[in-house]
């Protein structure tokens, strides 16, 4: 009997070509799928790679891709959690939707797109995905300060520095954050933070719009 619920271990090819037709998110060419995985090698080669990881996805005890026309893309059954956490950021973004607390400890705990990957393919997917997460970091902090839920407020602004420290917007909203919440000593010392850090990396000043949120 298989059961559902168990971890499958694959090898790291057979990983890899599991997480470029996530990201792809449709139908991919094995030509182009095996060129892009990998393409430092014969178009002969290559695809003779993805013939053996195919064979390799294929004894396993779950099939996770379909391959109609000689195309390839997972199952209709697969679910990937990047495209989970894109749907849960527009709903976020959405004016109209009311968020919950387990989506704001959701949201505030997403991280980068396969960290420890270093394939050419996955950079821009990396940093589309990261600048998404940026934003609706930012827009949950004010959404949530609007509606008075400040230690989430909060929450989710040092989310969004811990991701990009030296980015001012987001430094900007947790300023803005402590302050609604009646914390300026954390809000000047947030401040001090930052522009320290901006001083030190940069050799740049906090701009002016940040200056006066604290008549700094």
């Amino acid at each position: 009997m298989i059961d559902h619920d168990a971890p499958v271990v694959l090898p790291l090819s057979a990983q890899r070509l599991i997480a470029l037709l996530a990201i792809h998110s449709r139908l991919m060419s094995r030509s182009r799928a095996a060129g892009t995985l990998w393409p430092d090698t014969t178009e002969q080669h290559a695809l003779g790679n993805l013939r053996s990881v195919l064979w390799r996805l294929h004894r396993s005890p779950r099939q996770v891709l379909e391959s109609p026309g000689g195309c390839l893309g997972l199952s209709a059954g697969v679910s990937v959690d990047l495209g989970e956490m894109e749907s849960h950021a527009a709903r976020i973004r959405d004016p109209g939707h009311r968020i919950e607390d387990a989506e704001v400890n959701k949201a505030c705990h997403w991280g980068d797109v396969l960290p420890d990957w270093s394939d050419d393919w996955l950079l821009i997917e990396r940093e589309r995905f990261r600048q998404l997460r940026l934003h609706t970091m930012e827009v949950l902090s004010e959404r949530l300060a609007a509606e008075g839920r400040f230690g989430q407020a909060v929450m989710a602004g040092l989310a969004a520095v811990a991701a990009e420290p030296l980015r001012e917007s987001a430094q900007r909203i947790l300023i803005k954050a402590h302050l609604s919440e009646g914390n300026r000593s954390e809000a000047t010392r947030q401040y001090a933070l930052y522009r320290n850090l901006l001083t030190s990396d940069l050799g740049l000043e906090p701009s002016r719009e940040l200056r006066a949120l604290l008549g700094a």
